[in-house]
């Protein structure tokens, strides 16, 4: 049996996300700015001889057949490997969040599970079979920041300035879970966005754009708008990531606001989450898992 324990599963951040169309088929076309941060799921592996497949939770449980269980299963079924694994989650990230954290789990078995098996597949191959199982999964398999276009397949390595990189987080997750759905097929969704340039972006990534299913989310849920005012009120700034409920500040000077929990809010709820963060340059286990 072989094992890789102690995996993280980062979370990610849209620091903007802009709806520039949408295709015939009905999928929209979006342009964001995808990061890497330090809030992360933990994940432990362990291979089987028997070739089946387990999950086993160490927090929340999750749905039975949860994406990190399929992302299993799928590359099981494409390498014809007769192993099998057990996967333990010990999950941190809030889920519903937009913080693609079900997507980052199941890049992880599958960059874990890659080696273990000894399978050795390269990252654009393991890349292509993550697509299916969400928009989302390969740019964790490529583990870079990154800018992202079309449905989000399209992924191209971005390099922050280092002020950027070295100012920090906070996070803020309402208990609300917005459906995606519902976000998507809202009236209140602007599909219109002009295109933006990396060069735009740059100028001034910390207030740059948008996120265009903030609106829709608002209207889904009034605890979105309370989370994103508690922000501003403490930080100045705030906007919500992805198409989940959970927001994000940037904060000041480094020495100011050195902890962040949602009593630091006046929110001693334990439904609500929150986190101080930082924006990783990659993927922790970029050097480790190829």
């Amino acid at each position: 049996m072989a094992s890789l324990h102690n995996l993280p599963a980062p979370a990610k951040l849209n620091l903007f996300l802009h709806v520039t169309g949408r295709r015939d088929d009905g999928y929209h076309l979006l342009q964001s700015v995808f990061v890497l941060i330090d809030w992360a799921d933990t994940l432990h592996i362990d291979t089987r001889d028997d070739g089946q497949l387990h999950r086993h939770d160490l927090g929340p449980a999750l749905p039975a057949d949860d994406l990190c269980l399929r992302a299993a299963k799928l590359l099981q079924q494409e390498s014809a490997t007769s192993q099998g694994a057990d996967i333990q989650i010990d999950k941190q990230v809030p889920w519903g969040a937009g913080m693609g954290g079900g997507s980052s789990d199941a890049a992880t078995v599958l960059l874990a599970l890659n080696q273990l098996w000894g399978l050795h597949w390269s990252r654009d191959r393991l890349a292509e079979l993550a697509l299916r199982l969400g928009a989302d999964v390969p740019f964790f398999i490529h583990g870079h920041n990154a800018w992202v276009e079309g449905i989000g397949e399209q992924i191209m390595p971005i390099a922050l300035p280092p002020e950027l990189m070295a100012t920090r987080l906070a996070v803020l997750k309402p208990p609300v879970a917005v459906p995606t759905q519902a976000i998507f097929t809202s009236p209140h969704l602007s599909r219109n966005t002009e295109a933006a340039t990396i060069s735009l972006f740059l100028a001034a990534p910390k207030c740059f754009g948008r996120n265009d299913l903030q609106a829709p989310a608002e209207h889904h849920s009034s605890q979105i708008s309370q989370a994103l005012e508690i922000m501003r009120k403490r930080f100045g700034n705030s906007r919500m990531t992805g198409s989940g409920s959970a927001v994000f500040s940037w904060l000041g000077a480094p020495a100011a606001n050195q902890s962040f929990t949602p009593a630091d809010v006046s929110l001693n709820d334990p439904t609500w989450a929150g986190r101080l963060c930082r924006v990783l340059g990659r993927h922790p286990l970029f050097d480790v898992l190829t």
